[in-house]
């Protein structure tokens, strides 16, 4: 029973080929592309494409060519070819920039890079091309009703590279580069001001700058801990009604009694 349904799929599977196999032989153009139309519907990409590519520069300056162009790019976009979509999406806005699904096909580019962004821990170039290109078909589509959708995943992007910056300041950090650190988590706070962990932010570059006046040598400290002071007097005024308020206290008291102790060492030795 298995080996009869292996050759009828055999069989069924060679059919198909040797179908297809005609109708790209096939000299008829307009049922080449009757077929290719008919691939596509069935979702057979594939085969759909190779026709459409075959179609391609018959049809440049024929009245079907833009439906075929709209097709033959949502071929490659619907195998996951992202980067070929990319450019036909783009290729299609330039040949018909007055078309009725131009604003589709922009944005459908900048979606194509998405598709393309990568986890957080790889390079996040795509990511930040999609948010680019999201924020200008905002701009330039105000009243698209994609807009809603773009702005969620520009949201997602940002997401995203926030947290790759974070985890990169909290290495520096784990591996006891307090000074990088610091720098990382300001760096941080600056390029995601509106994030709701700001304050989260702020209270790790006291913490950096605070190890990193632990470990300096003698003749630094006082000065590193006074810059704890001025992190702490800024994290205050910025944020008043934190929760970390009372961390960001005690560190600010441990490097106000180091600087007096400090000083105090330094009487005792000119004494």
């Amino acid at each position: 029973m298995r080996v009869f349904f292996l050759v009828i799929v055999a069989a069924l599977l060679g059919t198909g080929c040797s179908k297809f196999a005609k109708v790209q032989k096939s000299t008829d153009y307009d049922y080449k592309l009757r077929m290719a139309d008919q691939y596509f519907a069935k979702k057979k990409y594939n085969q759909a494409q190779q026709l459409y590519e075959e179609l391609f520069p018959l049809l440049k300056g024929n009245d079907k060519f833009e439906n075929v162009y709209y097709n033959f790019a949502y071929c490659a976009y619907y195998q996951r070819d992202y980067m070929n979509a990319e450019n036909l999406f783009k290729g299609f806005t330039e040949v018909f920039p007055t078309s009725k699904r131009a604003e589709e096909m922009e944005y459908m580019r900048a979606y194509t890079y998405y598709k393309q962004s990568p986890k957080v821990e790889l390079d996040q170039t795509n990511t930040s091309r999609t948010i680019g290109l999201m924020q200008t078909f905002i701009n330039t589509h105000p009243g698209s009703e994609r807009n809603k959708e773009a702005t969620e995943i520009i949201d997602k992007c940002r997401a995203k590279l926030e947290l790759k910056e974070l985890r990169s300041a909290e290495l520096y950090f784990n591996i006891r580069q307090y000074h990088a650190a610091a720098i990382a988590f300001t760096n941080l706070m600056n390029n995601f001001p509106d994030s709701e962990k700001s304050d989260e932010y702020k209270l790790h570059v006291i913490r950096s700058y605070f190890e990193y006046a632990n470990l300096s040598v003698d003749e630094k400290k006082a000065e590193r801990y006074e810059k704890v002071l001025e992190e702490c007097n800024e994290f205050t005024d910025r944020f008043p009604d934190s929760k970390l308020k009372r961390d960001v206290d005690r560190y600010s008291s441990l490097a106000q009694n180091n600087i007096k102790a400090i000083k105090n060492e330094q009487v005792k030795t000119s004494a």
